[in-house]
This record gives structure tokens, sequence and C-alpha cells, in this order.
């Protein structure tokens, strides 16, 4: 049991015994694996068309269904919750592998704020081969949660064969990876950026301001992450509206570091998410 697990079962007072999921694997003719989960969320593997080009990396996709009023995790839960451990340890002929995020939402959750998707959803993944003359068989176990009234841990194991040929899953790959937020560095972009990240010290307490320049009308929600997984940021909230017209003024205590840590010269991570677009900004917090 991992730490992440420890946490969802004290949030989650009655959490059920998780379900037992078989797995299944796909030949190399077939552009998706088999479900594997039950009627609240379901696991598979896609695959992408092959480009042509040798050098080119491979496309596929980590594609979770999720039963309507069910919630999952992304990689930062916020204030509750656990984020979904991938293994691809089992896959063969498989040098690199680099997963990307949707854009993700906040969600309400028994009196708390956490991160996650409400919907069905698919991790694209681009993947570089050890040998691109041999095809990649791609395996996968992975731990997560879903949470509904309750909150269960899942898990699911799952293997698909990335063979050099075409695939019907390119457009629903396309879709998630334009869901993924743009790389920005800090003050880059006209209409949507993150203007300016500091520290605030008072007696009282220590602070992140961070000033948002988003298109006009537009509602943003923000998200904050540390430099690695063990910091907890608190989420930003709205201060409304800052001196300058045009910016939105976002803040949270500074808490959640791990032991020993110092907020000095750290580099976090900003997510910035609209319905229409997201940007992400690492930069640091002084």
């Amino acid at each position: 049991m991992t730490p992440g697990f420890e946490r969802l079962r004290r949030s989650a007072a009655a959490c059920a015994v998780v379900t037992a999921i078989c797995v299944t694997n796909a030949s190399a003719a077939e552009d998706a694996s088999a479900w594997n989960g039950d009627s609240r969320s379901a696991i598979r593997l896609i695959a992408g068309s092959w480009s042509g080009e040798q050098a080119a990396p491979l496309r596929a996709g980590v594609e979770m269904r999720l039963k309507p009023g069910w919630h999952t995790y992304w990689r930062y839960p916020g204030d509750a919750g656990v984020p979904p451990r991938f293994d691809f340890s089992g896959s063969r002929n498989l040098k690199a592998l680099h997963m990307l995020w949707p854009a993700p939402r906040r969600i309400r959750e028994h009196g708390l704020s956490v991160i996650g998707y409400t919907k069905d959803l698919i991790l694209p993944l681009i993947i570089v081969p050890q040998d691109r003359a041999a095809p990649v068989t791609l395996h996968l176990a992975i731990d997560y949660a879903v949470c509904e009234l309750l909150c269960l841990p899942q898990q699911a194991m799952t293997e698909l064969v990335l063979a050099q040929t075409r695939s019907s899953r390119d457009a629903a790959l396309a879709e998630a990876q334009a869901r993924v937020p743009r790389k920005q560095a800090l003050g880059d972009g006209s209409t949507f950026a993150v203007r300016a990240i500091r520290r605030e010290e008072s007696s009282a307490r220590s602070r992140a301001v961070i000033d948002l320049q988003a298109p006009p009308g537009a509602s943003v929600d923000l998200f904050a992450e540390g430099p690695s997984a063990d910091w907890a940021l608190p989420l930003p909230t709205l201060q409304g509206e800052p001196s300058t017209p045009g910016l939105q003024r976002f803040a949270f205590d500074l808490d959640g570091a791990p032991p020993g840590a110092k907020y000095e010269e750290v580099h976090i991570t900003i997510t910035a998410v609209t319905a229409e677009d997201a940007i992400e900004v690492t930069a640091p917090l002084d």
C-alpha cells in the first residue's frame, strides 16, 4: 500500500474493496486493448498511426472511461485524493516514454477542493522504441482512484503491441493532445499569460501571489505545483481585480513544503485553465 493510498483511505471514511480486474492482451493487428475495469471506471491502451518516418516517436494513449457522476485525479490531486500511478516497466522494446496531461478542473469533494477529471479522458503517450525495426509491446499496470459519494482505489493491467501500421484512434489522440496545456515562459503570451509570480511576507503569513493575463470575460482556474511530488501546495484563490486592467490576481498561503524545504529560489509550476485554452508556466517563486 503506497502512502498515497493510505491518505485516500484516511480521507474517505467508507472505502469499498477494490474490484479485481483481469489482464487482457491485444494482438499486433489491434489499435486498442480490451477495456479493463468495472461499471464505475475502466482503462485501456490505444495506439496511434505510425508516421512513416523512421526517427519519429510512436503515439499512443491511456484511455479512461468514467461513469457519469464519478471523477478521478490529476497528477497533483489538490486537498485530498491520490494521483494515478503508472508502471510501464513490463514493456518490451521501450527506450523512453513521456506522458501528457490534458487540462484538469477543480472539483468539490466532501467540502474540499480536488483537481481531476469528471469525464472520459485520454492521456497521450510519446514513445521512443529501443529497436525501431521491431514493434513495442506496451505493458501498463496502474493504481488510481475514482470517487462519487465514496472513494474507491482501483487497479488495472493491460497490454498492447504498437506496430508500424495505421490506426483509427488518431483523431481521439489529437483531440486529447490539443487539451494539454501549452508550455510558456513567465511573461510570454499576449492575451493569456502568467505575468508575475512573487512571495509576499507579513507578520501574519507568507503567501505566493500570481498575476494572470486572461482573455476578456474568461473564467480562469489556477493550480500550483511544487518542484517535486512531495510538495502539497494549497489551491490558489482569486483575490479580485488588481490595479492593472486585464489582469486577474490569485494567491495561496505558502504551506505544504516537505520537512526542511525552503521557499527561497524554489521553482513552482502554474497551470492556468479556461474553457477554451490552458497554459503551463514554471518559474522561480521569487
